[in-house]
């Protein structure tokens, strides 16, 4: 490939408004569409552009802090990445990854969610404002909780989400958590949640509304609503065998529970987000951004569906009738397009309206695990 060919791929960015900081050092691979790096883009030394699917909205900002490698990577107007390496990752306005990043497929952080550096991601959700601190691996979880950039649910630095349990012949990563949830999570009025550096959750789990777990433990079960939770590990050394393989249950319901939360995120984005987009190309970025958003929770619909699949047929078990496209009432909330932005008008819902919301979403939720009704007889 001639040099030529990329200084005219990187000069096609800059006639678009694209700030470069050294062309010399900045790569764009031929399938990225010009058309889809927005102007006001802020491009520094070191960043590598690859992938038909990405995106960069008005703003956003990538290698401030050294190189950074965006492969299908969508990100929303004024997003950040300070560098790493983000493949297939969606971050919706204001968001920001820390240096050295690694966002993998299946991630989505909402609007200003955000990490500190050396932060690992794989089907991670992080609604808005969820903040992670530094040296953390955080895979197959969805966190919510808190209302703005001074009250936010948290992860201390140096923490683990276990994904992975030796049972079985290899294995399974049948392991997702919920650190608060979705009906309640997505209208930004939650009680914020802690999670203690220098420790870890083990998966599958949920940790509650309003809780905190001490630093430098490792949470081995559910943590309710409201909760402090410190405990100490009794000491074991007993023989084991590899091969041995839990039982279904309680890991087969939180992995339902999971997917439930998912398919009500889904339906969030499909009839209240994207439905509030006005029309017109002013708009377009917004589009983009949660259309890709929209594709994410389908791939981590499918990868939850897939590893509890696995893990109930190993066992000998029968897989849950999951309705992965239930039925979707009518949204009881006043959602006419307009320009005002996401957060501002989620906040701006008076309660009896939250109230109507968590009730649809729960609804929608509810009807993924419940048995289809039977069809009438003729």
């Amino acid at each position: 490939m001639g040099a030529w060919q990329i200084e005219e791929r990187v000069e096609a960015l800059a006639a678009r408004g694209v700030e470069i900081v050294d062309p010399r050092q900045t790569y764009v691979a031929p399938d990225v569409s010009p058309q889809r790096v927005c102007s006001g883009v802020v491009l520094h030394p070191g960043t590598r552009l690859r992938g038909a699917r990405t995106f960069l909205g008005p703003g956003v900002e990538v290698g401030a802090e050294g190189p950074a490698t965006l492969v299908d990577a969508v990100l929303g107007p004024r997003a950040r990445i300070d560098s790493g390496y983000v493949e297939g990752a969606v971050l919706l306005d204001d968001a920001r990854a820390g240096y050295g990043a690694h966002l993998r497929p299946g991630t989505l952080l909402e609007e200003e969610a955000s990490t500190a550096h050396c932060v690992g991601l794989k089907h991670t959700i992080l609604l808005s404002f969820v903040t992670l601190g530094s040296l953390i691996n955080f895979c197959d979880v969805l966190m919510a909780g808190g209302s703005s950039r001074k009250d936010h649910s948290e992860v201390g630095s140096g923490f683990i989400h276990f994904n992975f349990t030796p049972w079985g012949a290899r294995g399974d990563k049948a392991t997702a958590s919920l650190v608060g949830d979705v009906v309640h999570g997505v209208f930004l009025r939650e009680p914020r949640i802690f999670l203690g550096g220098a420790g870890g959750l083990v998966g599958p789990t949920s940790v509650g509304y309003g809780s905190v777990t001490g630093a430098g433990q490792v949470v081995r079960r559910p943590v309710a609503d409201g909760r402090l939770v410190i405990e100490t590990l009794p000491k074991l050394d007993r023989p084991l065998s590899v091969a041995k393989l839990d039982k279904l249950q309680p890991r087969m319901g939180r992995n339902v529970a999971y997917v439930a939360q998912l398919v009500a995120l889904r339906a969030w984005y499909q009839h209240v987000r994207l439905a509030r987009v006005p029309s017109g190309d002013e708009h377009h970025a917004r589009r983009m951004v949660l259309t890709a958003a929209l594709e994410t929770l389908d791939a981590c619909i499918a990868e939850r569906v897939t590893r509890l699949s696995a893990f109930v047929a190993e066992r000998g078990g029968s897989m849950p009738a999951l309705q992965l496209e239930p039925p979707v009432p009518p949204c009881p909330l006043p959602i006419e397009p307009g320009a005002s932005d996401h957060v501002a008008w989620v906040k701006g819902l008076d309660a009896g309206a939250v109230e109507a919301g968590i009730a649809w979403l729960t609804g929608i939720a509810s009807a993924v695990a419940a048995e289809p009704a039977a069809a009438p007889v003729p």
